[in-house]
């Protein structure tokens, strides 16, 4: 296959959604699936409510009132008589209704006198009918879909003990450099690794798990011997810098000694334009690298770019729905590239955040997203598309 080199922004991104395969399923508890895609579709197991409930506490009415008091209604507890006309019972909220009311009076619109329930309701009121919520049978979540901590709660509601979710795809880091320190203060031409301390957390919000997380030396023999063991144990490989063509970049050579494929060579954009995509073989299955650049900045693009939707992908998941905001100052990318700035969205507008270099971090560590500009200049309020941070 011939690798696309220089490829467009929005071409790699496809691209990269099709070489990989979604992952087999595991079974997981409702209680531990916030962040997990559904493997399968999932539908409601009862109906909700189950019963006919009170929607307040105060008094289940049977008939026309006054009302003779003659009970109480616990959550959990039904009372188990027919309510007579006439007559009234204290209930909870969420309490099962009597067979027989006709309404609940709320607490605070009731007046108790001498065992008598004095006020008035309408027919119905504050009565949730069973079934109002769902029936069963209702889809409640499409296959593909992440879950969010409302969706486990809705879900453990409808019945659902466990449910089945796509396999977390397995990471392994490769950080590329001599010049890395991973502690202290960098000093003597040497400069503090940033994308070690960051990247595991990119990689957990996209859905994916860190299993391995290298340093690597800037030499051939090195860098072929960590691919090759990275491509056994994950299910994606990303290294960072190493993927241009100085003579300390060893990405290409040793994805080529590897009998790898190389997928995507360089993507217009500013900045991250050094990043590449390839494929290895490793018994019998095809595992995707992402080579990003060794720059902070311009490796997060290259994350976003190419290594979320290669997690896509993996989890079968449904790219998000491009969204559009307003560019509140005129913005420029260079001929033939898209350029990703990063920075906010206030009031449905791009709010830009300094110190935006390739090499810098600062602007970006208070920035929720990018801007996406086609090459060119984009005028003020124009709309331009939003390309959220996982």
């Amino acid at each position: 296959m011939t690798a696309l080199r220089e490829a467009d922004w929005s071409s790699a991104r496809e691209t990269a959604r099709g070489v990989a395969e979604r992952l087999p399923a595991d079974t997981v508890p409702v209680e531990d699936l916030d962040g997990r895609v559904l493997a399968h579709d999932c539908v409601a197991l009862c109906q909700l409510p189950s019963f006919d409930s009170s929607a307040m506490d105060g008094w289940a009415l049977a008939g026309s009132g006054p009302w003779n008091v003659v009970g109480d209604v616990a959550a959990g507890h039904p009372w188990s008589e027919q309510l007579a006309p006439g007559t009234a019972v204290r209930i909870a909220t969420g309490g099962v209704v009597p067979d027989g009311a006709t309404s609940v009076l709320r607490w605070e619109a009731a007046h108790l006198v001498d065992g008598i329930v004095h006020g008035s309701t309408e027919h119905g009121a504050d009565i949730r009918p069973a079934g109002e919520e769902c029936q069963v049978g209702d889809l409640i979540a499409s296959a593909g879909t992440q879950v969010g901590p409302a969706l486990a709660g809705f879900l453990a509601a409808t019945g659902h003990d466990a449910v089945s979710v796509i396999r977390r795809p397995r990471v392994a880091l490769i950080l590329l450099g001599d010049e890395l320190l991973t502690s202290g203060v960098p000093q003597s031409g040497r400069v503090r690794d940033s994308l070690g301390p960051q990247l595991p957390g990119w990689i957990s919000r996209a859905g994916g798990e860190v299993v391995s997380h290298r340093q690597v030396p800037d030499d051939l023999e090195s860098v072929h011997q960590a691919l090759f063991q990275a491509a056994t144990e994950a299910d994606l490989v990303i290294t960072t810098g190493g993927t241009a063509d100085g003579p300390r970049d060893h990405v290409h050579g040793a994805i080529d000694s590897l009998g790898g494929s190389l997928v995507i060579d360089r993507v217009a954009v500013r900045p991250g334009h050094p990043m590449l995509l390839a494929t290895l073989g490793s018994r019998g299955r095809s595992v995707p690298l992402v080579g990003l650049p060794g720059n902070p900045h311009s490796a997060v693009v290259g994350f976003v770019t190419l290594a979320v939707p290669v997690v896509d992908a993996l989890l079968g998941r449904t790219p998000a729905p491009r969204q559009t905001i307003h560019a509140q100052v005129e913005l420029r990318a260079p001929e033939g590239h898209t350029r990703l700035i990063a920075g906010n969205v206030a009031d449905g507008a791009f709010v830009l955040s300094p110190y935006g270099g390739s090499a810098m971090l600062r602007g970006l560590a208070r920035s929720s997203g990018f801007a996406v500009v086609p090459e060119g200049a984009t005028a003020a309020n124009s709309p331009i598309e939003w390309l959220p941070l996982p």
